[in-house]
């Protein structure tokens, strides 16, 4: 219905410029300029229905307020008072100031608006009083209806009900005291001026009245200026229903029928409905009938609403009437066809309803209509409101959508020193449940980034069941807790802007990389062929492989299966201990996945794939930010035929300490739930009790258990304590534990050709029944023949790796091993499949190439030194890192030496961590195998030599090295003779489970615990990681590792059928913050992402060195980074004494006083890059610190 009285044969004569199309289309004659004493979005929406009725339009705004939407929308704009001589809200109570500026421009009409002034008596006096029409009721009425007093006096000239309260204000606490005496609690205390909740307490019995009405006074008076209060019995669990009224000049008053503001939380109004779903006819009617009769008792004029609260039995009572337009009038807009504004613009200026067209028996409902607000509050913090500026800003829109917004653009401040409020959105349809469906399509098309928004809240509020039925009441969300329970936006896009834009200003931050990769272009598949040169179709998984005999009849089933096979099958180490040896273990989980189904017919009759544990679980967590658990079971999901094996290091788990044996249980249990059906168990130091916690939680879990003997050396060298015999025994140990496959896991690749006949012949006629598994490196160039070996001797199984990722540190080529056993051994595998399949891991290679060791050539030299293949690259790297890379050949030296010191232990991770350890210190320190023993109790050693002496990694073979032992570990740790796991109280999972969610989320998993289990703060990093940057796996690798070219396209696909498509643009000069802006468009629109350059806050630090003669002179052992500072100034110290703590990549050391004494200075802070010999603390004598 409009109410635009136009006459339609009036003739317009055609504009000459955009400027004076509404002066010759005027209809309300010398009443045309309005000024809207507002700001937000209310403004905006009174000119819009002022320039369709052709005037002009005229906005204030303050100092801060001068970039808001509302000042543009106008035609003219004028700011109040100067800078600083109001504040921010002050200037649009500036009574005067207001009316000087209508004056002074002409305007014939003010509005008000709602807020602010709009209900301030002495505004519309003196609006009028200076000839200016007041769009409201005038001043007089204001005053009768303005507070919830005056308001109770009207209902009871009319006979409408109210809720029991006072007849007038209450005074003091003891007026408040006889009321509740008289109609018991509980009781509401509200301020009789103003509204939104301000200068209102609920009070139950047992709570404090006194201060519920001291703090509701003084609330009242902050808010509005006036402390005046009531007090009225409080009703539970009612709803709000308000009605819209319309009144002329002339004594007519029509209502647009009524709106259920039940939705509030804090007496605020939250969504709106129009009409009342729930409402029954009978009580409607009385309300609007009541309404009716009291806007006419009070002679109301221009648009009010009367509000009333309707309780569990229908009864209703009148709280107020609103003399002002109301924040949620658009669903009665929606719902009638009528436009409110205009109708009060068309009063103001002395039309009557019937000249408007707005007669009782015209005006009808269709449909229902659903306002929403939307602010900018964070619902997780307590509705905070959240101020920044505007980086995203996609609204909704569509059929049924109405918004009616602000400051709801790009690039827009929000300021902390207005109402929180962004849009408002309306969605009307012809039945309630359409129109709720509309609104929730309508909030989750919403994209508003850069600031927090109650759209997670107001998402969950529509579905919930009580709302999506109507039924809700003034304190539902205060009831409702679960409404807190939110789905929040991810902001996906924005986050991986945010990596993007870093990487391109600081570079990767992935340790170990060195340049960018070389492959510059979209990775190829490789297409498989048959025979007859027909295509293999990959477009499924294949059917075929060892996983339907584990699936159909278990374990044991398999390794008969397996132990039966006519030849040597293979497992290929492609997707983990390859790219550990060779890579540093960065293959990420997509350039995987994108070879898995492909791969899944390639091998289709391979042993298994390793593809999972060891390192590869931290690294991923650490350092590629994936999630290694999505890693398994999207591997599992494209290639589910060939068995998944993974390496478990016994009562370790994963890490390199002992857990709690649940710990185990738990992690070997969700492994297997999630896609790994081969668990190859082994202990660094062959201790049988280590080993079998592993083996014992893999049985639980009905995993394929393979217990594995780990070899040592060479098993031939005369006096070897490793030998034949050692390792029979062994293997006995583990049959006896039930294993269904043995594992024999060669580490450094030591294992000859002959060794490994003589070694497997002599299992195979032990245990003719027992499959065995070999594993081993290529580090000496003889890992095809030691193989070979090995299957001719009885095994059943090798490893070997894809030709591009084999060699040196890695596994023996798979090509090779396939070619020269061809005719010979059958392996199931197709040479022709292998071939072509290899062709997609030579362009991973280039891809990878900056992670490379730069390793030229097989290393003989591992019979002598006997560094196993994934720790050599590992331990190269190190050593450049703590700048010992021209001492390699010093450092493999030492390594041997460090491995005698400890007693020539089985050497694998965790175990050949503390040799390497030990081995960079000695040669960081210039120290001799002699040195090591005749300093011992005086050196500060690695965490990992420490732990290993203290017996935390288990027993060794012969035992521990003494007097050495004794002398490292200086009394102040124990030795344990035990299994470490023996004294570790299990971990409560369920009290860390709600740790994990109290600090991340209610998503957590089962795998989540498991994770943080094995390795918490790799864990709680990557969970930062994520939250800061998102999911970062879905980023190609190259873009990943290195920032794409200037306007180079980039496509991301972050889910199914949703990708972004995104060039950088430019990098902006450095701020002076030390930040600089990456631009970029995004899907066709710019974005531009801050960046702290860190590059640019560098400063070169020299630190002083320690005086190496001088014992009170503390230095830098070798180069790392300062972890953690024990002392400070003035602190005293005994020597032996922790003073610091420093980390060299994965290695940890406790750096101790060199003598008794106070500390007078201390050199460096927590976080600090030191360099070998830098000065950390100096000593003084004790009462230094008083001198």
């Amino acid at each position: 219905m409009q109410t635009h009285q136009i006459d339609s044969s009036y003739a317009v004569p055609p504009p000459k410029n955009l400027g004076n199309i509404r002066d010759n289309m005027t209809i309300l004659g010398s009443m045309n300029k309005i000024l809207v004493a507002n700001r937000g979005e209310i403004p905006i929406r009174i000119f819009r229905t002022a320039h369709e009725l052709s005037m002009q339009t005229v906005a204030i705004f303050s100092h801060e307020d001068r970039l808001s939407m509302h000042r543009l929308k106008a035609d003219e704009a004028y700011v109040i008072g100067e800078k600083g001589e109001f504040s921010p809200v002050q200037a649009y109570l500036q009574i005067d100031e207001i009316i000087k500026i209508a004056k002074e421009h002409n305007v014939s009409m003010i509005h008000p608006g709602y807020g602010f002034l709009s209900e301030n008596s002495e505004f519309a006096d003196k609006v009028e009083k200076n000839g200016i029409a007041w769009v409201g009721p005038p001043a007089s009425v204001i005053d009768s209806v303005g507070d919830k007093v005056s308001a109770r006096i009207l209902a009871s000239k009319c006979n409408v009900p109210t809720v029991p309260g006072t007849p007038g204000p209450i005074e003091n606490v003891e007026d408040a005291q006889d009321f509740v005496n008289k109609h018991g609690y509980p009781v509401i205390i509200k301020a009789a001026f103003g509204g939104g909740g301000r200068g209102m307490r609920v009070v139950r019995e047992g709570d404090d009245i006194a201060d519920a009405f001291q703090r509701a006074t003084s609330e009242a008076k902050a808010a509005f200026g006036n402390g005046t209060c009531f007090i009225e019995r409080f009703l539970d669990k009612p709803k709000h229903i308000e009605v819209q009224l319309l009144a002329d000049s002339y004594g007519n008053v029509v209502h647009l029928f009524e709106r259920d503001c039940s939705v509030q939380r804090r007496h605020q109004k939250v969504v709106e409905i129009a009409p009342a779903k729930t409402l029954p006819i009978e009580v409607r009617d009385a309300i609007l009938t009541d309404a009716v009769k009291l806007a006419k008792t009070a002679n109301y004029r221009n648009a009010g609403t009367a509000e009333f609260l309707v309780d569990e039995q229908n009864r209703h009572y009148f709280i107020e009437i609103n003399p002002r337009i109301q924040v949620e009038h658009t669903i009665s807009e929606e719902i009638t066809g009528v436009d409110i504004v205009a109708a009060q613009i068309q009063i103001a200026a002395g039309a009557s309803l019937a000249q408007l067209g707005l007669l009782q028996d015209k005006i009808t409902t269709r449909g229902f209509a659903i306002q929403c607000r939307i602010t900018t509050e964070d619902p997780a913090k307590g509705f905070q409101p959240d101020t920044g500026r505007i980086e995203v800003y996609r609204s909704a829109g569509g059929n049924g959508v109405r918004l009616d917004g602000g400051n709801g653009f790009v690039g827009a401040v929000i300021s902390p020193h207005y109402d929180s409020m962004l849009v408002k959105c309306s969605c009307s349809g012809s039945t309630y449940e359409i129109a709720r469906r509309k609104m929730l399509r309508s909030l989750i098309e919403f994209r508003i980034r850069g600031v927090k928004t109650n759209i997670p809240f107001l998402i969950a509020l529509l579905t919930n069941e009580v709302f999506v039925k109507g039924d809700c009441w003034t304190t539902f969300i205060d009831d409702t807790p679960s409404l807190f329970e939110m789905v929040h936006s991810n902001n996906r896009a924005q986050k991986l802007l945010n990596y993007l834009a870093d990487l391109a200003v600081n570079g990767s931050s992935i340790a170990g990389q060195i340049g960018a990769p070389k492959l510059n272009t979209d990775v190829i598949i490789p297409v498989l062929h048959n025979e007859d040169g027909s295509v293999v179709d990959v477009t499924q998984p294949s059917s075929t492989g060892w996983m339907n005999i584990i699936n159909k009849e278990g374990p044991e089933a398999f390794a008969k299966a397996v132990r039966r096979y006519d030849g040597c099958l293979i497992m290929d180490t492609t997707w983990r201990d390859a790219h550990q040896s060779l890579l540093a273990t960065r293959v990420r989980t997509a350039d995987i996945l994108a070879i898995a189904q492909t791969t899944s017919h390639a091998l289709e009759n391979a042993y298994s794939l390793e593809c999972w544990g060891g390192a590869t679980f931290d690294v991923a967590m650490r350092f590629l930010h994936e999630d290694p658990w999505v890693r398994l079971r999207e591997m599992k999901k494209k290639c589910p035929n060939i068995p998944f094996q993974m390496l478990l290091r016994g009562a370790n788990g994963l890490g390199y300490a002992s857990l709690p044996d649940n710990a185990i249980d738990h992690f070997v249990l969700h492994a297997k739930n999630n896609g790994v059906d081969i668990f190859r168990v082994f202990d660094a130091l062959n201790d049988i009790e280590q080993l079998t916690v592993g083996a014992n939680a893999v049985k639980k879990a009905g995993g394929v258990l393979e217990a594995t003997v780990c070899y040592s050396g060479d098993m031939l060298e005369p006096g070897k304590k490793y030998n034949l015999e050692y390792y029979l025994a062994f293997v006995d140990e583990i049959v006896k534990r039930g294993t269904h496959v043995l594992g024999i896991k060669d580490m450094a690749g030591t294992l000859k050709p002959s060794a490994a006949t003589l070694l497997i012949k002599s299992i195979r006629n032990r245990y003719p029944d027992l499959p065995i598994h070999v594993h081993t490196h290529d580090s000496a160039g003889t890992g095809v023949a030691s193989m070979i070996a090995c299957a001719e001797a009885g095994a059943d199984a090798i490893d070997v790796a894809t030709n591009s990722m084999s060699g040196m540190t890695s596994q023996p080529s798979m090509y090779a091993f396939l070619a020269s056993v061809e005719g010979n051994i059958n392996t199931g595998i197709n040479l022709r499949h292998a071939r072509e399949l290899d062709a997609y891991w030579a362009q991973m290679r280039l891809l990878y190439s900056c992670f490379e060791a730069d390793l030229k050539g097989p290393d003989p030299e591992v019979y002598v030194h006997e560094i196993p293949g994934g720790q050599l690259t590992n331990l190269l790297f190190q050593a450049q890192q703590v700048g010992l890379g021209a001492q390699w050949a010093e450092t493999k030296k030492a390594y041997r030496e460090a491995n005698l010191l400890l007693g020539d232990i089985v050497k694998v991770t965790p175990t050949s961590k503390v040799v390497g350890d030990l081995a960079q210190f000695m040669v960081s320190n210039k120290l001799t195998a002699d040195d090591v023993r005749r300093l011992a109790s005086s050196l500060d050693f690695p965490d990992s030599v420490l732990d290993f002496f203290e017996g935390l990694m288990g027993q060794p073979y012969g035992g521990f090295p003494e007097p050495l032992r004794t002398d490292v570990l200086r009394g102040k740790r124990r030795k344990l003779t035990v299994r470490p796991g023996l004294e570790l109280e299990p971990f409560d999972l369920r009290i860390i489970k709600n740790d994990l969610v109290a600090r991340f989320g209610k998503n957590i998993s089962e795998c989540d615990i498991a994770s943080y289990n094995m390795f918490p703060r790799v864990y709680e990093d990557f969970k930062k990681m994520q939250d800061t940057y998102g999911d970062l796996s879905v980023i190609p690798t190259r873009y990943f590792l290195a920032p794409p070219k200037y306007e180079e396209e980039v496509h991301i696909t972050i889910e199914k059928g949703k990708t972004l498509i995104l060039k950088m643009l430019a990098i902006g000069d450095l701020t002076e913050k030390g930040t600089r802006e990456v631009y970029y468009e995004l899907n066709g629109e710019m974005r531009k992402v801050p960046v702290l350059d860190k590059k640019a806050a560098v400063e070169t630090v020299t630190r002083p060195k320690a005086d190496v003669h001088n014992p009170n002179e503390v230095g830098a052992p070798m180069a790392g980074v300062v972890v953690e500072v024990k002392v400070h100034k003035g602190s005293d110290v005994k020597k032996g004494d922790a003073v610091a703590v420093l980390s060299a990549m994965k290695m940890e050391m406790v750096i101790s006083a060199t003598a008794d004494g106070d500390i007078t200075d201390v050199s460096v802070n927590q976080g600090d890059a030191v360099d070998a010999g830098d000065l950390l603390v100096k000593i003084g004598k004790i009462g230094a610190k008083e001198e």
